[in-house]
């Protein structure tokens, strides 16, 4: 064979070879990163399962607790509604983003409407002891006196724990705004030079006051996480987070911001944004990016 014709033969076939071998590895790698992707939906949505199925039965709980048969049939269609949301998660794959998106909002409702339930027997119970301590003292039955103390110790006690529950934060009103250098909002992401994401903390007068660490954690289209290697505790792991920020939290609204200063190349798509504060997730949303 002419050596002409060999030598540009061989060319092609080691360039064929090459292309090959690189495209192997492209699906491999994406292959990786929709697992981890895939991974960290199913924990969210068993996470979300979890809470449901605590909340069901935390209604079931306070039923037994109170005599007042208007606020039981309250929390009884609050608690059917619950196990309503409960099937609807159950049943619906942790790919569906919108979805997932909408019971997690349900969820935020279903811990609003129980903390208000928490507080509104914590005050029946407050006062029904007011007055059992008043009635004992007129009567002077001084055993009968005690015996309610010791068993509004006991509601106490399990009240407690719902209200730890109930003193959760949640991040609503969450943004992502890709930025130019001269703070501009971008048209496309390929184009930004920092990232703001901001959110706002809802008032919660059962959660406790003071410095609050809140971390944020931007996942990019091909599932990487936006971030210098940081990592924080979370479900027993350390994962990844893209900023954070301490604010002092006096159980009223208060608004964050974080920034983060571009320094690699952004492509076009969705882009999660997730928010973290004491262990849990409190807040997440999908932006699309051109």
């Amino acid at each position: 064979m002419n050596k002409k014709i060999v030598i540009p033969l061989v060319v092609v076939i080691a360039a064929l070879l090459a292309g090959v071998g690189f495209l192997t590895y492209s699906l491999i790698h994406q292959k990786q990163v929709n697992e981890e992707m895939q991974e960290l939906a199913d924990l969210d949505k068993k996470e979300m399962e979890n809470e449901y199925e605590q909340f069901a039965r935390q209604y079931s709980e306070m039923k037994t607790q109170i005599n007042n048969d208007s606020i039981v049939a309250q929390l009884t269609q609050e608690q059917l509604r619950t196990q309503q949301l409960l099937e609807e998660l159950k049943n619906v794959k942790s790919t569906n983003a919108r979805e997932i998106a909408r019971l997690k909002k349900e969820l935020a409702t279903v811990r609003a409407v129980l903390r208000s339930y928490v507080l509104e027997i914590d005050s029946l119970n407050r006062v029904n002891q007011t007055l059992a301590d008043e009635n004992n003292r007129m009567k002077g039955q001084y055993a009968e006196a005690t015996r309610q103390i010791e068993g509004l110790s006991s509601e106490k006690a399990s009240l407690s724990e719902k209200v730890a529950i109930a003193a959760q934060l949640d991040a609503t009103s969450i943004r992502m705004m890709a930025k130019k250098k001269n703070g501009k909002a971008v048209k496309k992401i390929k184009d930004c030079k920092s990232i703001e994401v901001s959110f706002v903390i809802a008032r919660n007068v059962t959660a406790t006051n003071g410095l609050r660490t809140f971390y944020v954690r931007i996942t990019t289209p091909t599932g990487a996480v936006l971030g210098n290697g940081a990592t924080f505790n979370y479900e027993n792991r350390n994962i990844e987070y893209s900023m954070k920020k301490s604010v002092e939290y006096t159980g009223e609204e208060v608004s964050v911001s974080t920034y983060w200063n571009v320094a690699e190349f952004l492509s076009a798509g969705n882009y999660n944004v997730s928010i973290f504060a004491d262990g849990n997730m409190i807040g997440s949303q999908t932006f699309n990016f051109k």
